[in-house]
């Protein structure tokens, strides 16, 4: 069921977030200053082919391509990568979307989508994958994303799997990663066709919401799992700031448990929560959770019915979706502005 795994998923991040090492989730360890969010083309490939004269843009990756990822490691590819396996849902989300899921020898237990990455055999958690089942999948390469965090990364490179690492935290990493990923596996045409999408879904929020006065702003309190939210420095909180939004968790840093009288105090004028989420212990929805707390009547988003759900899976993976989630929290926060 997708309610268990979703807890199990919240509890991975919870237990990663409140680490010492670690301020939240998506924090990368040990990685360069200008790499900090993904990794980057240790020297610029050249692109051979360039442009089609009829306008049609058919990149061609140069190999040998280096690449250094988020921890800083630097790889060189002498050609695109033929068997590759992801252990990261978002990730995986990027490889079916620049059309390399025919090269896919394997993900992680919560890889659900598209609807052929559930047929890929299963490689075990996000965060501690299977070794044996890594190693026995033979990949060329293994995509990682915010969820593992540096020991286990050096632990299977430590068992020679080649294992590459992505650690997103705005919109723009995510893009970047995009092109990166499509300089890796010689798909620079599909990567840039995404990165276009998703750059003019931005946009069209931006745009919807630009003139939106400092003072007008309405203030906006998510809930992504039951008594967790976010405070700066994810790309959650940005999709709020992007949207128009003032996030009253803002004075925290990473994914924290919810103070309820803060919450009540600072009396957000929306709510946004993930949709169909139901809790494994109380077998209530999110929102009915919400609804349901004791002095949270009292708060304006409640009070005016102003809770709106966003899928839970797009909000949460920093992959080729998380416009798709800035759009619904946008049409959430101001539905008039944004249709």
């Amino acid at each position: 069921m997708w309610d268990n795994r979703w807890n199990k998923l919240k509890r991975s991040i919870a237990v990663v977030s409140l680490s010492a090492a670690l301020a939240a989730v998506m924090v990368g360890c040990g990685a360069k200053d200008k790499l900090e969010g993904q990794g980057e083309a240790a020297a610029p490939p050249k692109a051979g082919g360039g442009e089609v004269q009829a306008g049609n843009a058919a990149k061609k990756t140069v190999y040998p391509l280096k690449v250094t990822d988020a921890t800083g490691k630097e790889f060189v590819f002498a050609k695109a990568p033929e068997r590759i396996a992801s252990v990261s849902p978002a990730e995986t989300e990027t490889l079916f979307a620049l059309g390399l899921g025919d090269k896919i020898v394997g993900v992680s237990d919560f890889c659900d989508y598209p609807a052929e990455a559930k047929a890929k055999p299963k490689l075990g958690s996000i965060v501690k994958p299977n070794e044996e089942a890594l190693i026995a999948a033979g990949a060329d390469l293994v995509v990682t994303g915010v969820s593992m965090q540096t020991p286990a990364v050096e632990k299977l490179r430590g068992l020679k799997v080649n294992l590459f690492k992505l650690e997103p935290k705005t919109i723009n990493d995510v893009i970047r990663n995009v092109r990166m990923m499509g300089q890796i596996f010689d798909r620079q045409e599909q990567a840039e066709k995404l990165a276009a999408s998703m750059e003019a879904d931005r946009k069209k929020v931006t745009d919807a919401v630009k003139d939106v006065a400092p003072e007008q702003k309405k203030k906006v309190f998510i809930e992504f799992s039951p008594g967790w939210t976010v405070g700066k420095g994810e790309f959650i909180d940005e999709l709020i700031t992007l949207s128009g939004g003032v996030n009253v968790a803002s004075s925290e840093k990473g994914y924290v448990k919810i103070s309820e009288e803060k919450i009540i105090a600072a009396n957000p004028q929306v709510i946004l929560y993930p949709k169909n989420l139901i809790d494994d212990q109380s077998k209530k929805t999110l929102d009915q959770i919400i609804r349901e707390r004791s002095g949270w009547n009292q708060i304006e988003a409640v009070k005016s019915n102003k809770l709106a759900g966003v899928d839970k899976d797009t909000m949460s993976r920093p992959g080729p979706r998380i416009t798709q989630a800035l759009v619904e929290f946008a049409k959430g926060i101001y539905p008039e502005r944004v249709k």
